[in-house]
């Protein structure tokens, strides 16, 4: 049940995604011939103005099919120095069109990661929080380096700061330090009553990509609620948390390029889905609202991703399309399909490569899960 939890949730938010590309066409009137939920052979459908809506069999997300589509591999196998499409089409419409249609799905996915946090800020929620009374990691474990004891931090401190920023408990410990690998952090923290500042210089986890300070929670923890807002404060919260959200992601690709194990880094569809799935079970279990805000959390986190990966420049990506679009757009001259056909090979050549980390980290991290079993 657990991966059909996820499997279900992964493709509703594919779904959403596509969702955004057919609003978006139909604003501009570009005909959308087909527009179904699910993937392969068609269940059931119905036409209506001239839209083919599908229930299809495999429960794999869904997809948008628009008119012009096919003008693309035509002028390809034509050899035209342009694609000709009638206005109604992908191709017909002007380049600024184009481009939006192209970023109205992942625009979707970040408009859901908005909605999916305005929702927990107006839900509130609880948590049992590790303290923020830190151990050195080196006494637990001795072959650990610690960068905060070399910085002069010591058992027992109370890390109050980091860069500026409150922590309230060990999760905020984790959360500021996870994305600055390799940096210089100031941290404040409490001794004796007094507050001392520090810079640590932080370590590189380079099994996980994230950065680490070597240390650990005293073990010591309470329960904090965090309790719910109005609906006005509750969406500039949601602004905020998605904001924050952006911001960790890109860093988190940034770190990928430190050295770190890539495989390990990189989340696949089967390791993603399995952690949706855990997340769905072991939050519900809990109760309603924490498995709510613990999903509504996870599914914002995976928006967010497919947010910023389909936005960039790589062909039969989002950001491929939108791309050539603004370079038609701004150069008033569209790049030759068969151009674009021979970059997009590169394109799929960088998708292969990026799907094949992914499924190799995905069959490293089920074999290392089974052994601790």
């Amino acid at each position: 049940m657990t991966i059909i939890y996820g499997l279900f949730l992964l493709c509703f938010l594919v779904f959403f995604h596509e969702l955004g590309h057919f609003f978006v066409a139909r604003l501009f009137k570009v005909q959308v011939e087909a527009f179904s939920i699910g993937m392969g052979p068609v269940l059931f459908h119905k036409k209506i103005k001239n839209t083919d809506y599908r229930l299809s069999l495999l429960p794999l997300g869904g997809y948008c099919g628009m008119k012009g589509e096919k003008d693309f591999s035509q002028a390809v196998e034509q050899g035209l120095s342009k694609i000709e499409a009638p206005k109604d089409s992908l191709y017909g419409v002007c380049p600024l069109k184009r481009a939006l249609i192209a970023f109205a799905g992942p625009f979707f996915n970040l408009f859901f990661a908005f909605i999916a946090f305005t929702i927990i800020a107006m839900m509130g929620t609880f948590y049992y929080a590790p303290s923020a009374k830190i151990i050195l990691a080196d006494e637990i474990y001795p072959e650990t380096d610690s960068a905060a004891r070399k910085a002069g931090i010591l058992t027992g401190d109370i890390i109050k700061e980091i860069d500026g920023n409150k922590v309230n408990d060990f999760s905020d410990i984790v959360e500021l330090v996870s994305v600055r690998p390799d940096e210089d952090i100031k941290i404040r923290v409490e001794r004796d009553g007094e507050l001392l500042d520090f810079t640590v210089r932080s370590d590189i986890n380079r099994s996980e990509g994230t950065g680490k300070i070597g240390v650990a929670s005293s073990g010591d923890s309470e329960k904090r609620e965090i309790k719910p807002l109005p609906f006005f404060p509750a969406i500039l919260k949601g602004l905020r948390s998605t904001t924050d959200l952006i911001i960790i992601t890109v860093k988190s690709i940034f770190v990928l390029f430190k050295g770190v194990e890539i495989t390990n880094a990189v989340s696949g569809p089967a390791r993603i889905t399995t952690m949706l799935g855990d997340t769905v079970k072991d939050g519900f279990s809990a109760g309603i609202r924490a498995g709510t805000v613990n999903t509504l959390q996870f599914l914002a986190m995976i928006s967010v991703s497919l947010f910023i990966l389909n936005l960039l420049p790589i062909p039969v990506l989002d950001g491929g399309l939108i791309f050539f679009s603004l370079v038609e757009l701004v150069f008033r001259r569209q790049i030759p399909p068969k151009i674009q056909y021979y970059v997009q090979y590169v394109g799929l050549a960088i998708i292969a490569f990026i799907f094949i980390i992914g499924i190799s980290g995905d069959i490293r991290y089920f074999i290392l899960s089974a052994g601790k079993k």
